[in-house]
């Protein structure tokens, strides 16, 4: 049944959607951002929004981009590259998009200015000047930064446009080491929008074959589309690697479960239940496909996921059933090892399914956590029913196996000893076995023993944990380990850059390193959106607007609007009457204010009054190498000034949309996980046989996940939406191993806590061996993947394993030797239903006397 559900649940997913919008998954849905951006697209369209500055959109929209610079640090203002520039710039605008009855050019889709001409940078106009200037010997013409003045009078801004500047006095430049051209296009309907998307795609390979013709130069093309196709090229560039994965975790899964013995070996376990996870996993994509989610490069880590819980569950499973006596009917092994393992199976089922729940609740703000935690959450239950049907059901067939004493693997009937004699050596290796006659009763319960792991862990490694001597260092290791992880914990950094969730080798990483380095001078154009009608005539309001946007490196365009608002207040003697229209007038006819009526919205009132109901500026600020950090901080300032400010203000760019509420966002999955999983193990306390195994359940998670935020930050891995996903699993992941070993020790009676520690460990340290050396072996191919992504998933998911299994073999079985509960002996109840009672001894002394003398022994 089991098989049949998911091939018919897992066709569906041959014809799987992809997410396309990474703002959907990625940016915090309840943003203040998305708000303020609909408030702004509604006040300035954004076709009206591009004529000044690349990074004053309201929304990305479509465009192409490119960074062009020199190997050999060379000046892109000289005539030798300004040529060549110039040359780019008009093959990209020739560039054609093919389409039936009609070839479009840059000119039928670019976004136009008032005079119905394309807009491009300012810094085109400037090249062209310059070039002009050289061919008539003209040396008057300067450029400054970052903001220069062209021969028509305007001031642009060029500070994202031109990068590593040297700079004489006066801000005139001497040299620039790259320089950056934007290419707006149009998206009104969706024939556009189509048009404009395959545009970018020729726009990157004209970039590319001009590249090739240039070797002296380098030039870095992204679009619009680039951050999509690149989050989703970590699909296709893993496709290998976790091929290979699963084909050394099937080798290994095999081998794990694998003897000497032909007839107790258990290979066919080991495969089916890799194969048990499979099955989940495929029925949960498929029930996710038919109800209309989509594809995303986060899912990647789910198989991971998978493995870890559905591993160790088949794992224990297995060493239920070393434990039960072979002369047993097959039936009440089963019963036994279900009675043995399921419970506690079931139990870190459920945690799994509360934790992953509550990320998958509407409480998740971000949308690729809720997706992740909600497939995670359909993946482990069909895991858990799997196993209780499929891998079970397979259990009971190589019982039947093993009572047979056929092989098991070829089912072949084992001969006895006297007739392998006769045969050849090979023949006898392939066939060796234990019968049951051929051993005492003492040696029954021994016959699992030459298994490598079994052996191993009771004959060496538990005597030598638990050695006296051995104990001050792992003491020792275990401060150690809390120093280095208490000195990264005090380093977490919030991971919001997008460059952390594509593949390495792409246009994104490669474009976002040279804006860093070329470009990090100044932060992104923040626009600056008054939404109320004020008095713009009154000097103590300007004054007021001019204060708030102190400390911003202003575009010089506003201080001289307001000066001009001075002016004229002092010209016509008017406070109000009829200014604004005035003011009106007067911008439409001065040729160096006539584009201010973009940046300000008039509202006709009754007597054909005019009134300004909405204006704008772009405020630009000064940073440094950690510019996201201060962008942030800049953001928060911001928004707490406008809550006091006396003027109605808001501030917005495209990137605050992704900044917005981050911490918060990507944190709340992981703090709900943990709230629920300590209100699990607390209201748990109640029901289990000793409130202790909790206690130390829950001391060990916090011990693991501590551990793994520090070395998790000194691994470079920031707190993003992929490591917060990890750091939930890693949770139950601990609860999973340690939770049988903790059980085991606490209920023990009798005998001394050294001796509950060895025998938890003999009981449940080959299950969470076997399961750790498969997902290990599984999780090293993904370290070779090339995307952050992956890299990301890949050392959060290994130091979960690495510290955890640090935990299961050294930290606890130390610890427990010598912390409670206490292991005294206790002296059992007389019961005296099995007491056995001597006769009377009858005893005559020398003088007669009778004596009776009546003992009692139980």
């Amino acid at each position: 049944a089991p098989v049949l559900i998911s091939i018919l649940l897992g066709a569906s997913f041959s014809r799987y959607q992809v997410e396309e919008s990474v703002e959907h998954l990625l940016a915090p849905t309840h943003s203040l951002a998305k708000i303020e951006r609909n408030l702004v697209d509604s006040l300035f369209p954004v076709n009206r929004s591009k004529h000044r500055l690349y990074s004053d959109l309201q929304t990305p929209g479509r465009y192409g981009r490119v960074i062009i610079t020199s190997f050999r640090k060379a000046n892109m203002l000289d005539q030798h590259h300004t040529d060549l520039i110039l040359k780019l710039h008009s093959a990209v605008t020739r560039i054609q998009v093919q389409r039936p009855g009609f070839n479009y050019t840059f000119a039928h889709i670019c976004i136009l200015n008032n005079d119905k001409t394309c807009i491009v940078d300012d810094i085109v106009h400037v090249l062209e000047e310059l070039k002009a200037a050289r061919s008539s010997n003209r040396t008057n013409f300067a450029i400054t930064y970052p903001i220069t003045h062209l021969k028509d009078g305007r001031e642009v801004y060029n500070g994202h446009q031109l990068g590593g500047v040297t700079v004489h006095s006066k801000d005139r430049v001497k040299s620039a080491e790259a320089i950056q051209l934007t290419y707006y296009l149009q998206a009104i309907n969706s024939l556009n929008d189509m048009v404009a998307e395959k545009w970018e795609s020729i726009f990157c390979d004209t970039v590319e074959l001009f590249q090739k013709s240039n070797r002296k130069i380098k030039m870095y093309p992204f679009t619009s589309s680039s951050l999509k196709e690149d989050f989703q090229k970590t699909s296709r560039v893993s496709e290998r690697y976790l091929i290979t994965s699963l084909v050394l975790v099937v080798t290994l899964a095999i081998l794990c479960c694998s003897m000497q013995d032909c007839v107790r070996s258990k290979p066919w376990l080991g495969l089916l239940g890799l194969l048990t996870v499979t099955l989940a996993t495929l029925t949960a994509a498929g029930i996710i496909n038919l109800t209309g989610g989509k594809y995303n490069s986060t899912f990647l880590g789910i198989p991971f996921v998978m493995l870890g819980h559905g591993l160790y569950g088949t794992f224990e499973m297995l060493s239920s059933w070393r434990k039960t006596r072979e002369d047993q009917h097959v039936k009440e092994r089963t019963a036994a090892v279900f009675a043995d393992s399921m419970l506690s199976f079931s139990l870190t089922t459920a945690m799994y399914l509360v934790t992953f729940g509550i990320g998958a609740s509407p409480f998740t703000n971000i949308e690729a956590a809720r997706i992740f935690c909600c497939n995670s959450c359909i993946a482990i239950f069909f895991n858990y029913l799997y196993v209780l049907s499929f891998y079970g059901s397979s259990l009971v067939f190589t019982g039947y196996i093993e009572n047979n004493y056929q092989h098991s693997i070829f089912c072949r009937k084992v001969p006895k000893p006297e007739v392998l004699q006769e045969k050849p050596a090979w023949y006898r290796f392939l066939l060796t076995a234990r019968f049951s006659e051929d051993t005492d009763d003492s040696e029954e319960t021994n016959t699992y023993e030459s298994h490598l792991l079994v052996w191993f862990l009771k004959r060496y490694y538990c005597d030598w944990i638990t050695n006296t001597y051995v104990k001050p260092f792992v003491v020792l290791f275990y401060l150690v380990y809390i120093s280095f992880a208490l000195m990264g914990y005090l380093q977490v950094s919030e991971g919001s850059d997008l460059s952390n969730i594509v593949a390495t080798a792409t246009r994104t990483i490669e474009y976002t390193t040279a804006q860093q380095k070329y470009f990090s001078n100044y932060s992104p154009v923040i626009g600056f959106y008054i939404y109320e009608s004020i008095e713009y005539w009154n000097t103590s309001v300007q004054e007021d607007v001019l204060e708030y946007t102190k400390g911003f490196v202003r575009i010089s365009w506003f201080e001289s609007y307001l000066n001009y608002l001075r002016k004229l207040n002092i010209s016509t003697g008017l406070p109000k009457k009829n200014f604004t229209d005035m003011l009106r007038n007067s911008f439409l006819k001065t040729p160096q204010f006539a584009h201010f009526s973009e940046d300000i919205i008039f509202s006709k009132k009754y007597n054909n009054e005019v009134d300004v109901v909405a204006s704008r500026m772009f405020l630009v600020a000064k940073t440094m190498e950690t510019k996201r950090e201060e962008l942030y901080d800049l953001l928060e300032t911001l928004r707490k000034l406008s809550l006091t400010s006396k003027v109605k203000f808001i501030v917005f760019n495209p990137s605050f949309v992704y900044m917005d509420r981050y911490a918060s966002s990507v944190g709340a999955p992981l703090q709900n996980s943990c709230i629920s999983a300590l209100f699990l193990l607390f209201f748990s306390a109640f029901l289990v046989a000793d409130s202790l195994i909790n206690v130390w359940l829950t001391l060990t998670v916090a011990s693991v996940e501590f551990g793994v935020i520090g070395f998790m930050t000194l691994w470079k891995v920031e707190l993003d939406c992929i490591s917060v996903l990890c750091l939930i699993y890693g949770i139950n992941y601990t609860i999973d191993n340690c939770a049988p070993l903790l059980s085991t020790f606490v209920l023990g009676k009798e005998f001394t806590r050294t001796k509950w520690v060895k025998n938890a460990l003999e009981v449940h340290g080959v299950a969470i061996l076997q399961s750790y050396l498969c997902y290990i072996v599984g999780l090293i191919p993904l370290a070779a993947v090339p995307s952050n992504l992956t890299r990301t998933l890949f050392r959060c998911l290994f130091l979960i394993a690495l510290v955890t299994f640090f935990h299961c073999f050294a930290i606890l079985p130390v610890i427990l030797t010598f912390l409670p509960p206490s292991k005294k002996k206790r002296k059992e109840k007389k019961n005296p239903e099995n007491r056995e009672e001597i006769e009377c001894v009858e005893m005559v002394d020398m003088d007669s006397t009778r004596v009776v003398d009546q003992i009692t022994t139980v």
